[in-house]
């Protein structure tokens, strides 16, 4: 699956979506789902515009609300980063239980588990990056619940890879994987694997009965790790040239959304700050993949640099990304921005929200 940084062929990926479709298939690695996730992910396109889309061609609460609530999920795990900050990125609710690895294991960074559906994938992640959402809990539910790592550097090294790399909806589906952000940690098994990937395999680690998993030892294959060191490389950039008495629109790498006041004159900036990217590394396809779609806004100019030095009052849309900024605040594109509170579950969560969206 390619991934276009043009906002028409973006938009056309949405209007040929068929959620009814991704409702009947979407657990299965070949099914219908959207690849929008870069998008919602980089604010490229947000949550509420989607819908609205969809509502567009007539299409309703009724044949898209399984889509609509793994967009909710999405939302939440945002919720939980505007209200957790930086715990997100510690065991949120209680620690995770039997770890005795760190790092990540050796056989995962050179696709090679033994888990055909997993290895398969793995060895064209560094060139897509993209995993299927199932994909990505199989390799936690391996690592953290098999392997008996900590969540925390996979969950580093995954979100590095990821075009949709988002701190919140990576770190919290590790954490839910793991137990820290869930009832009981997350196992699969060999036989839904194989349903859901087309394979055939038997006698791997995994070829087990769901109450076995728990108590099966580390496989010997996941027992030798790595410690890697993920490295972001800064983008080129040229001297800022700023209008004098205009406004300035501010972007991040969360909120690249090209109609954000389309069509007003004013200065618009990216910015990258080096304090960020120096606790939370991406690759450097990731952040090209960025950088083109920035493209999309005229004159948007990049600076890597922190925000405080600008000297500035910009405008921005708020995201936890850019809690620490001053400016004119915008409210967070949401699909419903009244909802206030936390809510212990995705669930409690959900059913509110499906009640504001009836």
């Amino acid at each position: 699956m390619d991934f276009p940084t043009k906002l028409a062929d973006v938009y056309k990926r949405i209007d040929a979506f068929d959620p009814e479709h991704y409702a009947r298939t979407r657990n299965f690695l070949n099914g219908g789902v959207s690849y929008l996730s870069p998008y919602l992910s980089r604010g490229f396109i947000t949550v509420p515009q989607v819908v609205e889309r969809l509502k567009n061609r007539g299409i309703g609460m009724q044949q898209a609300e399984k889509f609509i609530q793994e967009l909710a999920w999405r939302e939440f795990y945002t919720r939980t980063w505007f209200q957790k900050g930086d715990q997100i990125f510690e065991d949120i609710r209680h620690p995770q239980e039997g770890v005795e690895n760190q790092g990540i294991p050796e056989a995962v960074l050179n696709a090679n588990t033994g888990i055909q559906a997993i290895d398969s994938h793995l060895t064209h992640f560094w060139e897509t990056g993209y995993l299927h959402n199932h994909l990505r809990m199989y390799l936690a539910a391996i690592i953290c619940n098999m392997g008996k790592y900590h969540w925390r550097e996979p969950a580093d090294w995954l979100y590095y890879h990821l075009l949709d790399g988002d701190l919140a909806s990576n770190a919290l589906s590790w954490q839910w994987c793991a137990g820290t952000f869930s009832n009981k940690p997350y196992f699969v098994n060999q036989s839904n694997i194989n349903t859901y990937s087309g394979t055939k395999q038997k006698g791997t680690f995994l070829d087990f009965d769901y109450e076995l998993l728990p108590i099966n030892a580390v496989p010997d294959v996941l027992k030798k790790s790595e410690k890697i060191n993920l490295v972001f490389t800064p983008p080129e950039t040229k001297a800022l040239d700023l209008q004098e008495n205009a406004p300035t629109f501010i972007y991040t790498h969360y909120t690249l959304d090209p109609t954000f006041h389309i069509g007003e004159e004013g200065n618009r900036i990216l910015v990258l700050e080096p304090s960020h990217f120096k606790k939370h590394a991406i690759s450097p396809k990731t952040l090209n993949f960025i950088l083109s779609l920035g493209e999309n806004i005229p004159g948007l100019q990049v600076y890597y640099g922190e925000y405080s030095d600008l000297s500035l009052q910009g405008i921005f849309r708020d995201h936890p990304i850019n809690a620490h900024f001053q400016g004119i605040r915008e409210r967070h594109p949401s699909l419903a921005p009244d909802l206030v509170g936390e809510f212990p579950s995705f669930f409690s969560f959900w059913n509110k929200l499906k009640d504001q969206l009836e």
